[in-house]
């Protein structure tokens, strides 16, 4: 007698459940009768944890270059002696981030073996990845094919039917600007409508919200190309208005090998084409966008559906949730920092950010999904110390751990580490956390507010301030959190929880290091890094 996996009452059809159950049990490789039923989740999920890895597991310890706080460059000199898939592997940003539908590992392993023929996914890693995986790959010998990524790729899709490629509809119903007048940055607090959806979130997940393209320069490409922004495209197989196309389903900012091989072939001569290069091969930085290129050759008329075709559709943006859904049923909650700034004598725009803080008013739709986290997520244990270090927008996830250990009736200690530019202005959730302080949910809260004073404190210098008391709350258990800016604040965090070890528990280098990756193997040092 054969194991059903899929339990009757999950929402599939009985064709849909037989073929999952011959595909889970495929994948588990295990006789009849020894197959455990995975468990169904609150909103259907099916969950396969059971289910073998797609690759096989290595130690963190034998992936050196599996660190967001590395360069590109060190990163590839650590895997130089490597195979083709871990030199991909290294050329991404680390950050396991999701936004490219894998992991770095299984991202990587997918191109290595042909199963995944586009190499800009990795949105983090942006161009100079997508340069470096080209240039790994022009000497790599021929791929052999494996199903494995695909398989993992297809367990990760049926483990949540809200992922990426089933987004739903939800609702702006608040973007409430968090810093004072005086400020120099606007971050939002941006409360969203899941409605009857049905989407289930756990704190320390990320929210994937598709974004739209500014009208301004949507507005610029049109005019670039000499188009009609009313021109019927046809996008998969909806007719669209090119206009909408280029808002909605097409990325502006990466420049694709398909745009700039249009590009080439509409240019009337070999000088063009020359400048052309020229302007590419002095691209360094990777900021050079669709509408950079277009400017650059004015008078440029491009078909406005090869345009469309010719470029990467746009991907969804991760945001570390703010909220416990214990406390916000229907409601899911971001923090999102505006991004701005001047390029090439032009204003650039962070495509989602400013679409909350600018073009999105309440109780306008945008289609959202949940990405669940890779290894974030808050103590299972209520009764052990957590620490928490989270400055600007980091702040997100650990509003959402003390919203859920609030919610729980957690006896454990709470301490939170803070900063931003100025405490006057940039105190993000101030009342909140102050409330906190005064419930004693909260027991510690510092704060490190780098220009309210002559030389510059962050939350690292608070670290070193109190590192008797962090390692006495580590030695009781606690977990040690952290969530932000990968390249600078959380290298400095972890350095300085490092010499915190090392110094207050009478170590060297050497025995500190293995305390902190016996902390990381016990899930009780976790990082959310962007």
């Amino acid at each position: 007698m054969s194991t059903t996996l899929i339990p009757e009452s999950a929402p599939f059809t009985s064709e849909q459940r037989a073929w999952l159950n011959g595909f889970l049990a495929g994948m588990l490789g295990m006789p009849d009768g020894n197959v455990a039923v995975p468990a169904v989740a609150s909103q259907g999920a099916i969950s396969v944890e059971e289910a073998p890895p797609a690759v096989e597991e290595i130690p963190e310890s034998e992936l050196p270059w599996h660190d967001p706080g590395l360069d590109l460059d060190e990163r590839m000199e650590l895997a130089k002696d490597q195979t083709t898939e871990f030199k991909l592997m290294a050329a991404m940003a680390q950050l396991d981030c999701g936004a490219c539908g894998y992991l770095c590992r299984t991202y990587s392993s997918a191109i290595a073996k042909g199963e995944e023929k586009s190499l800009s996914k990795c949105v983090p890693g942006g161009k100079p990845t997508s340069k470096m995986l080209k240039k790994i790959l022009k000497d790599a010998p021929a791929p052999s094919s494996d199903s494995s990524a695909d398989q993992n790729e297809k367990a990760a899709s049926f483990s949540n039917p809200f992922h990426r490629d089933e987004p739903v509809v939800a609702k702006l119903l608040r973007s409430d600007r968090l810093n004072g007048d005086s400020s120099e940055k606007d971050t939002r607090h941006v409360v969203i409508d899941l409605g009857e959806s049905g989407v289930r979130y756990e704190v320390g997940d990320a929210l994937g919200v598709y974004p739209s393209n500014c009208d301004e320069l949507v507005a610029g490409v049109v005019a670039a190309i000499s188009g009609d922004p009313e021109e019927s495209v046809t996008v998969a197989t909806a007719s669209l208005t090119l206009s909408e196309a280029l808002e909605k389903h097409v990325c502006l900012r990466d420049v694709s090998d398909d745009f700039l091989e249009l590009v080439r072939k509409s240019l009337p001569d070999d000088g063009k084409r020359g400048e052309l290069e020229m302007l590419i091969d002095g691209d360094e930085s990777g900021e050079l966008d669709i509408l950079d290129v277009l400017q650059n050759f004015p008078g440029l008329k491009l078909p406005a559906q090869e345009l469309v075709c010719s470029l990467s559709p746009l991907s969804p943006r991760l945001y570390s949730i703010a909220s416990s859904q214990r406390m916000n049923q229907t409601e899911v909650h971001l923090t999102v920092g505006r991004q701005v700034r001047n390029v090439r004598d032009r204003l650039r725009k962070g495509v989602a950010s400013t679409m909350f803080s600018d073009r999105l008013l309440p109780g306008g739709e945008l289609r959202v999904f949940v990405h669940p986290a890779h290894a974030f997520h808050v103590p299972v244990e209520d009764d052990k110390p957590l620490i928490m270090v989270g400055p600007g927008t980091g702040i997100a996830p650990f509003r959402a751990f003390l919203q859920e250990r609030d919610a729980r009736g957690a006896k454990g200690k709470n301490w939170l580490f803070f900063g931003d530019q100025r405490g006057e202005c940039d105190f993000l959730y101030r009342a909140e956390l102050e409330e906190y302080l005064e419930t004693g949910l909260l027991t510690r809260l510092d704060t490190a507010f780098s220009r309210d004073q002559e030389k510059k404190i962050y939350v690292q210098d608070k670290m070193m301030e109190s590192a008797g008391e962090i390692y006495r709350w580590l030695e009781d258990g606690g977990s040690f959190c952290v969530c932000g800016d990968a390249k600078r604040m959380a290298r400095d965090v972890d350095q300085a929880l490092h010499s915190i070890v090392e110094q207050e528990g009478k170590m060297t280098a050497a025995q500190a290091k293995s305390y902190v990756l016996e902390m990381a193997k016990q899930k009780r040092y976790l990082r959310d890094v962007y």
